[in-house]
């Protein structure tokens, strides 16, 4: 018996009972559609990941001290004269307040404020919209002024423009001096649009904050990154006579985690969304035994007439195959139309299609067909076809 002719009896069968098929189809399509998707969902995250990083730089390093008392702090000049050795090329020290009441006119908001000096804006690789951006000049004076994020912009001046304006940051009053563009959350899911940036020094002493909690370290080269961080292990160790109260995150190796969280995760969903697909096939046996059951006679009249054990074989093999194939291509379409409408339904997520995967789903769904219509076929070939003829 030709191929063809099997595919055109197999989609008779289908024909004539159309809600069985679509019930039976429903768990392969169900799985090749997840498998698509959340593979999708699990790549664009990695993309977005890696955008995030490239925003940032590869070749930064951030050096967190956690210890108390002044055997595990840094003042700002110590953090400093590290800069434009082994490879350093810039250094930001940071100091933090959180959640600090700013003010302007009758509106007041909540904000962090970062003390930091004139190479952060390079670091952080922010632009400046309007005006100019801390200078060496600001610390050495301590001057009283403010570099604000757009949101931060838009709160208090809405359209107007912010420069020269004063803002009260816990008592203390600021002149604004630049705003920044607007650029979004970074890898440590803080943001610059959000951000009031003020000269280290000027904090330090308004707000009665002695240490420096960490720094942005930025190596000359990407090569340069490791030797650099090896330097800054080597220098904390030394001086504080310990490897605890401090750390020193790699931003190559942060990304690196990052992904392979993200990688693990979409993994563990996609084995989940795997097991529908063997259902699937659960459900391709059940139907192909009823199948068999209910067509005991017919197979006894076509193996009384010649029908080889093979051509009854191959004939049931062939309908749950094509059962579980239409599935898997139906669920394929439905896969790669919920991937592409995903960044619409939740427009923080990105999306990132894969066309092998698409194919091993929906090879798999065949596969499945195959493995699971291989006994209900093999059960209806080994029928007798003088017990086939007597059932009833």
């Amino acid at each position: 018996m030709r191929a063809w002719e099997l595919i055109q009896m197999a989609l008779a069968t289908i024909r004539a009972n159309p809600l069985r098929t679509v019930l039976t189809m429903l768990g392969v399509i169900i799985g090749v559609s997840s498998v698509i998707t959340l593979v999708a969902i699990g790549q664009g995250t990695s993309k977005a990941i890696e955008k995030q990083y490239e925003g940032l730089g590869t070749n930064l390093l951030t050096v967190n001290l956690m210890g108390n008392g002044r055997a595990t702090q840094l003042n700002y000049d110590e953090f400093m004269q590290l800069e434009g050795t082994a490879g350093i090329q810039s250094i930001a020290p940071t100091m933090s307040k959180n959640s600090a009441n700013v003010k302007y006119d009758r509106d007041e908001e909540t904000y962090n404020v970062t003390g930091t000096n004139d190479r952060y804006l390079e670091l952080q690789k922010g632009e400046m919209a309007s005006g100019r951006f801390l200078a060496q000049a600001d610390l050495d004076f301590r001057n009283h002024v403010a570099v604000i994020g757009s949101d931060v912009a838009k709160q208090f001046f809405g359209t107007e423009d912010p420069l020269d304006e004063e803002l009260n940051v816990n008592g203390y009053m600021y002149t604004v001096i630049g705003v920044l563009k607007s650029k979004g959350s970074n890898t440590s899911g803080t943001s610059l649009d959000s951000a009031v940036l003020v000269p280290l020094p000027t904090m330090s002493r308004d707000f009665k904050l002695g240490s420096i909690r960490s720094a942005y370290v930025e190596a000359a080269s990407g090569e340069q990154v490791s030797r650099v961080q090896t330097v800054l292990e080597a220098y904390l160790t030394n001086k504080f006579k310990s490897t605890s109260g401090w750390n020193i995150f790699n931003s190559s190796e942060l990304i690196s985690t990052r992904q392979s969280a993200s990688s693990s995760l979409t993994n563990q969903l996609v084995a989940v969304a795997a097991i529908s697909l063997v259902v699937g096939g659960i459900g391709i046996m059940n139907i192909m035994l009823v199948t068999v059951s209910e067509r005991t006679r017919e197979i006894g009249i076509r193996k009384s007439i010649g029908a080889k054990r093979r051509n009854i074989l191959l004939q049931f093999l062939v309908e749950a195959t094509l059962i579980s194939g239409m599935g898997g291509l139906i669920g394929l379409l439905a896969g790669v139309g919920l991937a592409l409408a995903w960044p619409y339904i939740n427009p923080s997520q990105e999306t990132s299609l894969s066309i092998s995967v698409g194919l091993y789903a929906f090879l798999f769904s065949a596969l499945v067909g195959v493995i699971f219509g291989l006994y209900p076929a093999n059960k209806a070939s080994k029928l007798k076809p003088i017990d086939a003829l007597r059932f009833d």
